[in-house]
């Protein structure tokens, strides 16, 4: 066994704990939370393919009916697990990196839901063990919740509160479906659950199947931010710091994925699941782009425009073929950089003129230059501009439904890109490019190294993602293929 593969859990929790409990002492703190973040992508990049099993417990041999149980929590480590856990890592590191250089004085619980939401969302997508996914699933929430009202920003609160009673409905409906399963197979390993659907055991017309999917993909629902949860997850972004709400974005990515190739595995012989992601992934796309162009807070903007970016990530999965989910998957990754991206950039304009209002900005163009250029790249790349990186994962996506049969399922992905094009545009315009408000003032106002720092790294990825994407969607396709 692979004795890294835990570490990439364990880490960040001890973190979580240990800056919680001593940080009294600022500067040691800092250091400490600065070094740790720096291991976070560092660890899957050094570890090898590979299971863990928990307590040693191998796997067990039925000589009767040859089948293979998993009686331990597992850890399965391949591709995209590094992919995404080192994403996700190189993020945390960036946002901590913000968060340690803007105040002389660091949060200790606000660092400690940091790391401990990075930890949820690694657990997650490293589990083999649906319970065990669940768990995380609900430290995830909480973390999500006290990012948000951990916040400065006027109503982070109510937004953190509406989440939590959210959260308390759809936690308990995803649990019962997880029941539903455990009842029918007797176990809460994903490989064994998949296994005894797949081998006849359990009858995929049962009732109690059929429900445990309707709960499980209606805790899913919740999870990703897709419609009917699509106004309480944008809000969400917007009431947090917008490093924060960067991170956020990509907990909801990491999530969203973590869940679907489970509920995959499980129910991927049941045609009414890839028509169910299909619809609802369509109807986050549309509503998602809708309601971006109707926003005159720029925060409020990106949210919608990430939840309808979800939608084509969904759109890939549940077209079900290798080619169409390894599209999604390069989807999710490219929504992780480019939004963080996004957030963090806009967020460098609230820091300049606190302002949220497009209404009230103009002409910063020439005030700060840098920062406009690399949201514009940005922007671009979430539209599909070519050659981005998110103009190669929305073309394969064209080309997937194209194969699939569904040509009206690419002019939508289209029609929908030109829309966000629109969207920003139309955004970009009236900050940066019309002229200044008499009453805005923008003198010794200046836009912190660290963000630009870190915007450049992000924009670096983008572009290499766009120049060369057979670095990711190679092993994508392998894992995929290993999964159909």
């Amino acid at each position: 066994m692979n004795e890294l593969i835990p570490l990439m859990v364990i880490v960040p929790v001890m973190a979580a704990l240990i800056i919680s409990a001593f940080s009294r002492f600022n500067k040691a703190t800092k250091i400490f939370a600065f070094v740790v973040a720096i291991c976070l992508p560092i660890i899957p990049i050094l570890s090898n393919y590979g299971l863990h099993f928990f307590g040693g417990y191998e796997p067990l041999l039925d000589n009767v009916t040859g089948v293979m149980y998993h009686p331990a929590i597992t850890y399965s480590f391949t591709f995209l697990q590094q992919m995404f856990i080192a994403a996700v890592g190189l993020l945390t590191f960036l946002v901590i990196f913000i968060y340690l250089t803007k105040y002389k004085e660091v949060s200790g619980p606000y660092l400690f839901l940091l790391f401990l939401g990075t930890a949820a969302v690694t657990a997650m997508l490293l589990t083999d063990d649906i319970f065990h996914m669940f768990v995380f699933f609900e430290i995830l929430a909480l973390a999500q919740v006290g990012i948000v009202a951990a916040s400065s920003i006027e109503y982070s609160y109510e937004m953190a509160l509406k989440y939590m009673i959210l959260g308390s409905i759809g936690s308990p409906i995803m649990l019962l479906g997880i029941g539903f399963l455990l009842a029918l197979t007797g176990s809460v390993n994903v490989t064994d659950i998949a296994a005894a659907v797949h081998n006849g055991l359990v009858s995929a017309t049962s009732p109690v199947f059929l429900l445990s999917l309707a709960l499980i993909f209606f805790g899913w629902l919740y999870a990703s931010g897709l419609p009917p949860f699509h106004t309480i997850k944008s809000g969400i972004y917007s009431k947090a710091e917008p490093h924060g709400a960067a991170l956020l974005q990509s907990f909801t990515v990491i999530s969203m994925i973590s869940i679907v190739l489970i509920m995959f595995r499980i129910y991927s012989s049941l045609p009414i699941f890839e028509v169910l992601i299909v619809f609802f992934s369509i109807l986050a796309m549309i509503l998602g782009v809708s309601l971006a162009l109707t926003q005159t807070d720029f925060r409020r903007m990106i949210g919608f425009l990430a939840v309808g970016e979800l939608g084509f990530i969904g759109l890939g999965i549940g077209l079900g073929t290798q080619y169409a989910i390894t599209a999604g998957l390069f989807q999710a990754l490219n929504e992780i950089i480019i939004t963080a991206l996004l957030f963090i950039g806009f967020g460098a304009i609230v820091n300049a003129t606190d302002e949220v209002d497009t209404r009230k900005l103009g002409g910063l163009l020439a005030a700060h230059p840098k920062v406009s250029l690399m949201l514009l790249i940005a922007g671009l790349a979430m539209a599909g501009v070519p050659p981005l990186s998110g103009f190669q994962s929305k073309l394969m996506l064209v080309q997937a439904s194209l194969s699939c049969g569904f040509p009206e399922l690419s002019i939508l992905a289209i029609v929908v890109s030109i829309a966000t094009f629109v969207v920003f545009v139309k955004t970009y315009y009236t900050m940066f490019l019309k002229p200044k408000p008499r009453d805005l003032e923008l003198d010794g106002k200046e836009v912190p190294r660290t963000m630009i720092l870190v915007m450049a790294i992000l924009l670096i990825v983008i572009v290499m993602l766009g120049l060369f994407p057979d670095i990711v969607t190679h092993g994508l396709s392998d894992f995929v293929g290993g999964i159909l």
